[in-house]
């Protein structure tokens, strides 16, 4: 027998980098985001991948950029959804910090009267991801739009972005650096740990090494956790090693507390503005 669809439908953009997670996660519906690559256009996870960004941005002559979505793409992707039987749409995106993702889905959901809403999570990678799994698990849950909306918020709340770059050159070439902004010039050699807030990218703490800035990384991290149980999830951009130690670290200090444990490369979106040697993790606290 086939289960019925949820009544509030959940959909996402492609900057989550969701891992393979349980069924739920089916029931988000993703929107990409673009990445232009020395003029060639193409759709992130579509067309672009991390390899091919990582590259471009090593090359250092090529032109990488990228844009968000149409407000005409959610309206198509939020019209079939209604059409397959949704009675309500939450649409969860990045934050409008670093793209207008989320002002295109608000435009777009301008059009549904009401049945459509938008939530900025402040965050991208699993900083959004975390919050659009909560928003499926609790539509799947059988729950309205406001309490859909709830859990979503709540998970984005108990959700910490934190990450490393080698460089700021990248952010400050996208114009994604915010707050850090007094980082640059003679001090673009500290090495930064950065967090996503509310006023977007800003800087944690500075560091004068990458080894030192790492460790630093997985101390802020189990500190962000407090005495919660808690999903990680561990990003980064062509560099497995450092992200497999940082995992690895993580999952010794957290023990029992640790309740999921997730490894992904970000896409080429958060790649063109990071740069290669990227690690982030991400601590969503359960309760």
């Amino acid at each position: 027998m086939t289960r019925p669809h949820p009544a509030v439908a959940v959909v996402t953009d492609s900057t989550a980098y969701l891992p393979p997670l349980p069924a739920t996660a089916g029931a988000l519906t993703v929107v990409p985001l673009a990445v232009v690559v020395n003029g060639v256009p193409g759709l992130e996870t579509v067309d672009i991948d991390s390899a091919t960004v990582a590259e471009a941005l090593s090359a250092r002559r090529v032109a990488v950029t990228t844009s968000r979505p149409s407000p005409e793409a959610f309206a198509q992707v939020y019209r079939k959804l209604f059409d397959d039987g949704a009675q309500a749409v939450l649409s969860v995106h990045l934050s409008a910090r670093l793209s207008g993702t989320y002002d295109a889905a608000t435009l777009a959901a301008a059009d549904f009267d009401g049945r459509v809403e938008v939530i900025d999570t402040e965050s991208t990678g699993m900083g959004l991801g975390f919050p659009a799994l909560a928003a499926a698990d609790a539509a799947a849950a059988g729950g309205t739009l406001a309490e859909v909306r709830a859990a979503t918020e709540g998970a984005a709340a108990r959700t910490t972005t934190l990450f490393y770059v080698d460089t700021l050159e990248f952010l400050r070439r996208g114009g994604r650096i915010g707050a850090a902004a007094a980082l640059l010039g003679t001090a673009l050699s500290v090495k930064p740990i950065l967090h996503t807030t509310d006023q977007g990218v800003v800087v944690r703490e500075k560091v004068r090494t990458a080894s030192r800035a790492l460790a630093r990384l997985a101390d802020i991290a189990v500190e962000s956790a407090g005495t919660s149980d808690v999903d990680v999830a561990v990003h980064h951009l062509a560099a497995p090693d450092r992200a497999d130690a940082l995992l690895t670290t993580l999952k010794e200090r957290l023990g029992e507390r640790l309740r999921g444990a997730y490894l992904t490369e970000v896409g080429a979106v958060v790649g063109a503005h990071v740069g290669p040697g990227m690690v982030a993790a991400v601590i969503h606290r359960v309760s």
